[in-house]
């Protein structure tokens, strides 16, 4: 299991958090996509999270639209 560090802002507040996945590399799209998850995954209204074929620049526009943005995956 490998460690990613990812330091991003969410409201214009910086944050750290750090996920533990068994692949070898975490595009930045996909960061993104586990901190939609990780900040709105219990929300009641489905809509904030990106569908399932979304494109990488649709992902990280939609994290962009609900505050997620300056990903860096360490």
């Amino acid at each position: 299991m490998r460690h990613y560090t990812l330091n991003y802002r969410f409201n214009e507040e910086l944050r750290t958090h750090v996920f533990e996945f068994k692949q070898p590399e975490l595009p930045v799209h996909e960061a993104a996509l586990h901190l939609l998850q990780l900040h709105f995954g219990d929300a009641e209204n489905g809509l904030i999270l990106p569908p399932a074929d979304a494109t990488p620049e649709e992902i990280l526009e939609q994290a962009q639209v609900v505050g997620i943005t300056q990903i860096e995956v360490v």
